[in-house]
């Protein structure tokens, strides 16, 4: 059959007239298939010839997935019609300009997790990028940012790089920008000049934390909304450097160098949007002045503060959650009138403290107090008759007796629901307590007798803990667990207890008995426990033939039964499931 022929420069090529149709019609679609012009078939002929690149996956016509595949090259065939382009998780050491900038209908690239330096990342390439919002390139390795993104920016993401610079035009001049992350980065002050943000005044979160600032950036952004700078070097608020943002609901300043003499008055004063405050972490030795009306949650843990003075709180009537923890409050931090003024007052966090009283005067609404690890000794009949709303009541670890817990003092809590006493030094079950209490928490005192008048009323306590006690059989009155007919989790451990205790309440699903003197468990043991699901006799004194063949029958639900560290191996055959158990 008669062939084409064709020259082309010095060589000749010659071809049969179905060979050179063939040729034309994929240059025609290679062609015609990356014009977004190139019309919908809607017979779907054109899904079917789109070019997606090898290995990745095309999902949209405007969309090109090639995540997560160990690309060390950037993919060629990517059609100039795709509008979201992901790349991360990959190996990619740096984008060829060329292709990169062909694809100017680019609305979102992401970059993130791969290897790309800044020598990697042209700044040319962006220029093309007229329509680009969306640019992720976190987790890779820039030292110092793009020194032009497109205006059309709304979402950057260079966290997790080692940024050491950014330029006027990286997030200047970006009037539909959002949000900018450059957590975990290199940046000093001098590496965020201020003009870092000029003329885009439609942000409104910027993350700066663990970076190296020594001092809050001034000529942010107006319109910030959450601005997070927590792990930083920062020592100081210069004067007048938040004194425009009214917008302002969140500010993380955790972690850092901050003393009284960094902050001043007007710090906070003109942040008339403040909600949440975190401060903890620092080194103020009082609570910060001009605290704003709107603040909601006030984070102070983990600093030198010595006194809290109530003019300081004054402004702060909306605070719901105060947290103190770990700071060096004693005897008189806290005087009578302090938070009064709280009236909105949920939580108060006081854990690791000085403090040997509960705090006078709490406000009438807290929900929440908080104080295990003070040194508190004394529970007087008034010290909680202020707060009739506690729900939640934690004095662990403190140094309070029996005889100096007044017989009142938790009478008039009507709804508390939770008391936790654990590690104190009380000897007997404190009285009046509410009918409120699902749970009760005593363990590590040292109880030595439990009677039953001062559980009486409890039916609604759902777990009670009073492991390592000084318990003994003998020393639980007769019909102690009749009341409590709500119980489900039991917490008898660490006790001197030889047997089973009689009569254990109806609801109980867990019960704790190891490492108590259990050397014999009879056949009616948990004759009045028919729900129970779990059982723990762990190092007691039990052998092959102490635990009686009919000690679990009835037990439908029970599952899990631990006789570890004893002092022969127990085998304990359980009852076979029953039906919807």
């Amino acid at each position: 059959m008669l062939g084409w022929s064709l020259r082309r420069g010095t060589t000749e090529l010659t071809m049969r007239p179905q060979e050179l149709l063939l040729l034309l019609m994929l240059r025609w679609t290679k062609a015609h298939m990356e014009d977004p012009a190139f019309p919908h078939l809607g017979d779907g002929s054109q899904t079917l010839l789109r070019a997606c690149p090898w290995r990745c996956s095309c999902p949209r016509d405007d969309t090109v997935d090639c995540a997560g595949l160990g690309l060390r090259v950037f993919p060629d065939n990517i059609t100039r019609a795709a509008r979201h382009l992901s790349l991360q998780s990959n190996q990619l050491q740096e984008l060829p300009y060329n292709e990169l900038s062909r694809l100017s209908g680019l609305r979102t690239l992401d970059l993130h997790s791969n290897l790309i330096s800044s020598e990697g990342l042209p700044d040319e390439a962006f220029e093309s990028l007229t329509q680009l919002e969306h640019f992720y390139v976190a987790h890779n390795k820039l030292s110092v940012a793009p020194q032009f993104l497109p205006r059309s920016l709304r979402v950057a993401d260079l966290a997790a790089n080692e940024v050491v610079e950014i330029f006027p035009l990286t997030f200047g001049e970006k009037p539909a920008l959002r949000s900018v992350y450059l957590h975990n980065n290199r940046l000093s002050n001098t590496g965020l000049p201020p003009n870092s943000f000029h003329g885009s005044e439609a942000i409104t979160t910027l993350s700066l934390s663990s970076n190296q600032l020594s001092y809050l950036p001034p000529s942010l952004p107006a319109s910030l909304e959450r601005l997070h700078l927590q792990n930083n070097l920062i020592s100081k608020v210069p004067r007048g450097a938040l004194s425009l943002h009214t917008r302002l609901r969140e500010l993380y300043l955790q972690h850092n160098q901050l003393t009284d003499g960094g902050l001043d008055a007007t710090t906070f004063s003109k942040l008339s949007s403040l909600e949440y405050l975190d401060l903890s972490h620092n080194q103020l030795a009082t609570v910060p002045e001009g605290l704003p009306g709107t603040l909601t949650i006030l984070h102070l843990g983990r600093n030198c503060i010595r006194q809290v003075e109530a003019l300081r709180l004054h402004r702060a009537r909306g605070l719901r959650y105060l947290l103190l923890q770990h700071n060096a409050l004693g005897a008189s931090a806290l005087p009578a009138g302090t938070l009064r003024p709280l009236r909105a007052l949920h939580t108060l966090h006081l854990y690791g403290n000085r403090l040997e009283r509960v705090p006078p005067a709490l406000p009438r609404h807290l929900k929440s107090l908080v104080m295990p690890h003070n040194r508190v000794a004394v529970l007087g009949a008034r010290d909680l008759v202020s707060a009739r709303s506690l729900a939640e009541l934690n004095l662990a670890y403190n140094r309070l007796a029996s005889a100096h817990v007044h017989p009142g003092a938790f009478r008039r809590l009507s709804a508390l629901r939770s008391l936790d006493l654990a590690g104190n030094q009380l000897s007997r079950l404190p009285e009046g307590l509410p009918a409120s209490l699902r749970s009760l928490r005593l363990q590590r005192n040292q109880l030595r007798a439990l009677e039953p008048e001062l559980l009486a009323g409890l039916n609604k306590l759902q777990e009670l803990s009073l492991a390592h006690n000084r318990l003994r059989v003998g020393d639980i009155g007769p019909g102690t667990w009749h009341e409590l007919q709500a119980l489900q989790v039991l917490d008898l451990s660490h006790n001197e207890l030889s047997f089973v205790p009689p009569d254990l309440p109806e609801a109980l699903e867990e019960l704790h008995l190891q490492a108590n003197r259990i050397s014999h468990v009879g056949p009616e043991a948990f004759l009045s426990t028919p729900r129970l699901r779990a059982l723990s006799l762990r190092a007691n004194r039990l052998h092959m033939t102490s635990i009686a063949a009919e000690a679990f029958l009835g037990l439908a639900h029970l599952r899990v039964v631990d006789t570890a560290e004893n002092p022969e191996q127990v085998l304990v055959q359980l009852p076979p499931k029953g039906r919807g158990s």
